[in-house]
């Protein structure tokens, strides 16, 4: 019983990273694609942060300033992509985290099938 358990467990949390990876990756091929484009100048990080800050103009005029989704050197600029429809949502150019994305997917589905196992074995 209680390896069905575990194996029910395994599985569902497979399930989810597979999920997670997958909305990832989707969102970062539709923001890239489908996005409009900006120069954001690379700001630092404010005091107790890791990543620096973006600040770009939006197509209609907005000044965006975010926290970098990917660490940067401060002080230069980069190209991203942001949706226009929520311009927070950006994608630094050529710094696209499919890889992290792609794990997530990849550990997912082994779990997944690792909790499918077990369950067989242990049923």
């Amino acid at each position: 019983m209680v390896q069905i358990v575990f194996a029910v467990f395994t599985a569902l949390g497979g399930l989810v990273a597979v999920l997670a990876g997958g909305y990832g990756l989707r969102q970062t091929r539709r923001i890239t694609r489908t996005g409009a484009f900006a120069v954001a100048l690379v700001k630092p990080a404010p005091p107790g942060a890791e990543r620096p800050l973006l600040q770009y103009e939006t197509a209609d005029g907005r000044v965006m300033e975010i926290v970098s989704p990917v660490p940067l050197p401060a002080g230069g600029s980069v190209r991203l992509s942001y949706d226009p429809a929520d311009p927070r949502d950006v994608v630094v150019d050529g710094r696209e985290r499919t890889a992290i994305d792609r794990g997530f997917v990849a550990g997912g589905a082994l779990l997944a099938v690792t909790g499918l196992v077990l369950a067989v074995l242990g049923g």
